[in-house]
């Protein structure tokens, strides 16, 4: 039988039953009985190589199974049939290849749609897949709750309870894709990590994750150019991405001044805006990509002129281009929404400055679509 598995941080999850995850919402009424078996997707091509060489098995199988696994979107290992029946009898008993349960799902007027996921343990995430022009972008989740604590963000009032493996970060990926498969001229093509969570805060597991997301011979085809990661600011983790990864790169920014950064972002009193700006100057950027500063407009925080100035100033020495996302209010806020003209001033400001600039309109605003909503509405405080 070979030697054990031994996978460092290695989630162990129960076998749920196979299918495609998706259907009428389940409830709380749903069990979890843990197993030794351990989810085949939280292992690494390296892993699941490994596991296969300690069988005297030949390093193609690893390719085979992946594909079987990712481009044919397969959930039981014995459909698997240019394996051995052997070898299919032993990925069975060691491991299990399950959707994730979709506790509640919205769809908004806009089209967007909104699925509360419940985890093998019983906890919550939140996955949106937005519709664009011909394409869909989908907006994923790195941990359960985060430990950010920007005030202006609902996860944060969560506060954190665990980082995602990285086989719930794929599932996520992979049960949508199936899930759009088939519709005509729009597939998804766009992935970000701008859900709940920081993503570098969880950094082996999503660069685990974007490896197989982004491998276009076994794993989902994803294009780096298309695949976004966007953190709060842990600058140590910023040049380890770049090094590690060819995806894109989103800066959660809000402000151009230490006082007020601070204020909304802790994490900025950690990493203050010098080593900030430094980083994100230092990104090995490939040819013709800029870095996204993502900007969010309260009223009367930061979205006066003053602080449009402060920004090109801030942003000068940088390759960038800045997404304006005007708040999405929601109730017990503190802060509110810029009226329209407020916001078309400080585009147009930053736009003489010859950025790039775009205003980001939050979708699925009927159906609680910014980070956090959906599970602080369905799921009990303490889950």
């Amino acid at each position: 039988m070979g030697t054990p598995l031994s996978v460092a941080g290695v989630r162990r999850l129960s076998s749920t039953p196979s299918g495609h995850g998706f259907g009428p919402a389940r409830g709380s009424h749903i069990m979890t009985t843990i197993s030794s078996k351990i989810d085949i997707k939280d292992l690494s091509r390296q892993a699941l190589g490994d596991w296969l060489a300690d069988r005297g098995e030949r390093p193609f199988r690893t390719q085979q199974i992946l594909q079987w696994l990712y481009s044919r979107q397969t959930d039981r290992f014995e459909a698997m049939t240019n394996l051995g029946k052997p070898l299919r009898a032993e990925l069975d008993a060691a491991f299990v290849n399950p959707r994730l349960t979709v506790e509640h799902e919205a769809t908004s007027q806009d089209g967007s749609l909104k699925l509360l996921f419940r985890l093998a343990d019983g906890q919550h995430i939140e996955t949106v897949l937005i519709p664009e022009k011909d394409h869909y972008t989908l907006c994923i989740s790195s941990q359960v709750g985060c430990a950010q604590g920007c005030r202006f963000c609902m996860t944060a009032k969560g506060g954190f309870v665990r980082n995602l493996s990285a086989g719930e970060i794929i599932s996520q990926v992979r049960d949508v894709q199936q899930r759009v498969a088939g519709q005509e001229g729009m597939p998804l093509s766009n992935i970000v990590f701008m859900g709940m969570g920081e993503p570098l805060a969880n950094y082996t597991n999503v660069v685990q994750a974007l490896d197989i997301i982004t491998d276009g011979d076994f794993g989902l085809k994803f294009s780096t150019r298309r695949v976004t990661v966007s953190t709060a600011g842990r600058v140590p983790r910023m040049a380890d991405l770049g090094r590690d990864t060819r995806v894109n790169l989103a800066v959660s920014l809000n402000a151009a001044d230490d006082a007020l950064r601070s204020r909304l972002m802790p994490i900025n009193r950690r990493y203050p805006l010098s080593d900030l700006m430094a980083a994100c100057r230092q990104f090995p950027l490939p040819p013709r990509r800029k870095i996204t500063f993502e900007y969010i407009l309260m009223q009367g925080i930061n979205d006066r002129l003053e602080d449009a100035r402060r920004l090109v100033k801030l942003l000068r020495p940088v390759k960038a281009k800045i997404n304006l996302i005007p708040f999405n209010e929601h109730p017990g806020s503190e802060f509110r929404r810029p009226s329209p003209s407020q916001i078309s001033a400080f585009q147009e400001l930053l736009a003489e400055h010859h950025y790039t600039v775009i205003v980001r309109h939050s979708k699925g605003q009927d159906i609680g679509a910014a980070c956090g909503q959906l599970r602080a509405k369905l799921v009990p405080t303490g889950e």
